[in-house]
This record gives structure tokens, C-alpha cells and sequence, in this order.
């Protein structure tokens, strides 16, 4: 371990030494050095090897925690840890809640998402994804006049496809941003069943990117999630416009 950094000391610990903390983790994860379930070295040790205060090193390692790098355990020492994203996602949350635009936002990065994810999943879904997309689909039939329940099962049929491109990436980045996703399909669910003709358009579209999911044509699933997107868009415009404004 010993050999893997030299650093020298920060006289007075701040704000450096509070990185090179992360920078250590980080690299030694990126390098293959520490793994998952690996312990670190004891504070003491820690704290000499990279040259700073056991006091800025305990702040940053519980920095780690919370983003949930690591767990420290009293009595065993810190355990490399695999991060959950959903706490990345709660971040997300938190930065983006006072953006005016934040859902149309993660709407853009959602597209980017899906249509390459529909793309892997169509090489690579397997017959329990297309069983866990399948389920989806008659929710969202079943479920087509209520907004919330409704939703949640469009939510669960775009996220099927994602989890179906088996990428850990994608993954991880679309569960970072899924619970403003959520609130994406409630939000627009609530507003365009006012629309004439949404219903069975959602049925219907859904049936179609399934179908061309199942049939692995990349070409056509691609084509369609993006006219997907596009036409609850076109919905989504009309809703706003017969949308009665408020008096006064």
C-alpha cells in the first residue's frame, strides 16, 4: 500500500488534504488496488500515508459514507463499499429542485438514456426482461385512466428497458435521475389524459416499442421510443393550451 501513493504533509490540513483523501479512494478504485469488501488501512496508518490530519481524514471519510463509498465500522475499520446510486440520486434531487426547468431537463438526459438503452437491450434483453417489460405494458392498460398508478407502470415499462441494455452505467445514471422521473411520468400522466386520444395513443405506442423489442430491430425500436418521446411532447403541448388559466 505503502508504494501505491506518497504525498507530502499540508501544514494546515485544509482544503487539500480533504481531497486527497477522495483523490486516494478514487484512484485506488480505479485501479483495481482496492475492491469492494476491502478494509483500508487503520486512521493512523491512513493518516501518515497520505500526509494529513486524522481529523480532516475522519470528515472526509464520513463524507465517503454518506455518498456510501465506504461504511465505517467501530471496532473493524472502513469497508470499501459498493455505492447505491439511489444516493446519487438524492443529490440530483436536492440540485436540481430549485431549477424552473429541471423536469423538461432530465427529460433530455432521459431520451439520451433510453434510445441507447433500447438499442443494447435489443441485443441483449433476455426472455425475463421481455416477461418484466410484458408486465408493464398490461399495467399501463389496466391502469390507463389513473395518473398515479398509471405513471408508475410507464415508468416501470421505460425502466424494464433500460435494465434489459444490461449496461451498469446506464443503470446506475438512470437510477440517479429516476425519482424526478417519477415525477415526470405523474406529472405529465395528470395533465394529458385531459387529451383527447392520449389513451390510445399510450396503449398503442407501447404495444409497437415492445414489439420491435421483441422482434431485435434496433433500427425500428430506436425510431419509435424517439417518436414516442416527440408525440407525448405534441400531447403534452395541447394539454398546456386547453389547460384553462386562472382569472385575475
Amino acid at each position: 500500500m505503502t508504494d501505491l501513493i506518497k504525498l507530502t504533509r499540508d501544514p494546515d490540513d485544509a482544503p487539500g488534504g480533504y481531497a486527497k483523501v477522495f483523490a486516494f479512494l478514487r484512484e485506488q478504485l480505479l485501479s483495481g488496488a482496492l475492491k469492494t469488501g476491502d478494509r483500508l488501512l487503520p486512521e493512523r496508518d491512513l493518516s501518515a500515508l497520505l500526509g494529513v490530519g486524522r481529523p480532516v481524514l475522519r470528515e472526509a471519510l464520513r463524507a465517503l459514507a454518506m455518498l456510501g463509498a465506504v461504511e465505517i465500522r467501530h471496532g473493524v475499520g472502513t469497508i470499501v463499499r459498493q455505492p447505491d446510486a439511489s444516493t446519487l440520486g438524492e443529490f440530483f434531487t436536492f440540485a436540481l429542485a430549485q431549477q424552473s426547468d429541471a423536469i423538461d431537463d432530465v427529460m433530455e438526459a432521459r431520451i439520451a438514456i433510453e434510445c441507447q438503452a433500447v438499442r443494447l437491450a435489443c441485443r441483449r434483453a433476455t426472455l425475463a426482461d421481455f416477461e418484466r417489460i410484458r408486465a408493464a405494458l398490461q399495467r399501463i392498460e389496466a391502469t390507463i385512466d389513473d395518473p398515479v398508478a398509471g405513471g408508475e407502470a410507464d415508468f416501470d415499462f421505460h425502466n424494464g428497458i433500460v435494465q434489459a441494455a444490461r449496461s451498469e452505467t446506464l443503470r446506475s445514471v438512470y437510477a440517479a435521475i429516476s425519482d424526478l422521473v417519477h415525477r415526470s411520468h405523474r406529472g405529465r400522466r395528470e395533465l394529458i389524459l385531459k387529451v383527447p386520444g392520449i389513451r390510445s395513443f399510450l396503449i398503442d405506442h407501447h404495444h409497437r416499442i415492445f414489439e420491435a423489442l421483441v422482434a431485435r430491430d434496433v433500427q425500428r425500436s430506436d425510431e419509435l421510443l424517439r417518436r414516442h418521446f416527440e408525440i407525448g411532447d405534441e400531447y403534452r403541448r395541447k394539454a398546456f393550451e386547453t389547460t384553462p388559466r386562472p382569472q385575475g
